[in-house]
């Protein structure tokens, strides 16, 4: 039998990002893209979602207004 990881893409905002690391959950995911992206911090996550023999993330940006 033979274990293999199953690749993560994550997508923001229109954009694909790679996966900096296996071991790190999406949102520290988030968080390492929040550099290059200020308002990704306030994202939500969404998925996995499976498809072509890939996991899908989504970076969804929190929607409402400022107070």
């Amino acid at each position: 039998m033979k274990i293999e990881a199953i690749e993560r893409v994550f997508n923001y905002n229109g954009a694909t990002l790679a996966d900096p690391a296996a071991g790190m959950s999406p949102e520290a995911v988030r968080d390492f893209y929040s550099a290059m992206y200020p308002e990704i911090t306030t994202a939500t996550v969404e998925g996995p979602t499976e498809r072509g023999g890939k996991f899908h993330y989504k970076f969804a940006k929190a929607v409402g207004t400022k107070a």
